[in-house]
């Protein structure tokens, strides 16, 4: 029978390529999903199948991380192999402003999801989403061993969560796995996100739609990679036969100045013509630089990231310019992001 896996956070940009690449392998997905009063699975429709059908491999279940019984009810249905806990509030500078919800979905969504688990009676393979975030003021290079200091209410949930996996895994036995992946994208990525904000400014920008892009702190350094890649190694921790944590990064850092650079010259435009600055993106607390050493996961995983940071916002800019239509223009026209991550910039009439 076809491997089942839970993902909770489906419907963002890691669920939706982790949901895509598990689907390939042939396993039975389910999905976690807020209700709302609209729809919100625009990253999964293409994924969709009629539940009635007999092909149908995916099946997404109303549910929240503040609702214990709830988790415990579908986990007992579900009887998953494996479990992605994907879900969180997971904008670093929102969670200034949103510091005790942050806390209950990041931080306190993960033990009540976990107890679940442990008293549901299924034993899955459980895997947690960490971050570089963990690190926070810890000067790079980062890696399982590096000591944390987060520096928001994100961070510090995160930490939690990273450490109640941990604990869970030797209290009860649990294969349970952190995987401290450093910042990875996609043209999926949220419109808030610092570098889909950029690239849909760039492309709105080329097309005579903005005059003006307005950022905080540009010189901010991150380790970029590709979220497709990504998802891959958050599939091959839970292959392994013992449970152990690994930092997923591309080990290559870049500040924001860069992205910004990259993301302009992929439609022959000087980014410091339209950028400006507007302290309300500013963080109380900054981190300066995050960068990730992979070296465990190549040696133990055989995962290396290929896409680095200059192709990303290449990859990221054509995408969006392909979403503009401007007086019948179509701006870039490929059938997939893998097309669009090879491909310069071009304009089709």
């Amino acid at each position: 029978m076809a491997k089942k896996a839970l993902i909770t956070g489906i419907t963002g940009q890691d669920g939706s390529y982790l949901a895509e690449l598990l689907l390939g392998k042939g396993y039975e997905v389910h999905g976690l999903i807020r209700r709302a009063s609209t729809f919100n699975t625009h990253r999964i429709d293409h994924l969709y199948v009629d539940p009635h059908k007999e092909d149908a491999k995916l099946f997404l279940h109303y549910g929240d991380l503040s609702d214990g019984a709830r988790l415990v009810t579908l986990i007992g249905g579900i009887r998953p192999d494996e479990i992605y806990n994907l879900a969180a509030q997971s904008h670093v500078r929102v969670s200034f402003d949103e510091p005790e919800h942050t806390a209950d979905t990041t931080g306190v969504g993960t033990v009540r999801l976990l107890e679940a688990v442990r008293q549901s009676g299924v034993m899955p393979k459980f895997y947690q989403a960490s971050t570089s975030e963990l690190f926070g003021a810890t000067p790079p290079p980062q890696g399982e061993d590096t000591p944390m200091y987060p520096r928001s209410p994100y961070g510090a949930a995160k930490m939690y969560s990273y450490w109640i996996t941990k604990n869970y895994r030797e209290a009860y036995g649990m294969h349970a796995v952190n995987g401290i992946l450093f910042n990875h994208e996609s043209p999926r990525r949220g419109e808030t996100f610092v570098t889909r904000k950029i690239t849909r400014a760039v492309a709105a920008i080329k097309a005579g739609k903005q005059d003006k892009l307005y950022m905080g702190n540009i010189d901010a350094i991150r380790d970029w990679g590709y979220a497709p890649e990504y998802v891959e190694g958050m599939w091959r921790m839970l292959q392994t036969d013992e449970p152990e944590d690994f930092v997923l990064a591309t080990g290559a850092g870049y500040s924001v100045r860069d992205f910004l650079q990259f993301a302009f010259e992929a439609v022959d435009l000087d980014w410091q013509d339209y950028v400006e600055f507007d302290d309300r993106y500013l963080r109380p607390t900054e981190v300066d630089a995050l960068i990730g050493d992979p070296s465990k996961a190549t040696a133990k995983l055989g995962w290396e990231a290929k896409v680095l940071t200059p192709q990303l916002a290449r990859i990221m800019v054509n995408c969006d310019l392909k979403q503009l239509t401007v007086n019948g223009r179509v701006w870039v026209d490929y059938p997939n992001e893998d097309m669009a991550a090879t491909a310069q910039y071009a304009v089709r009439k």
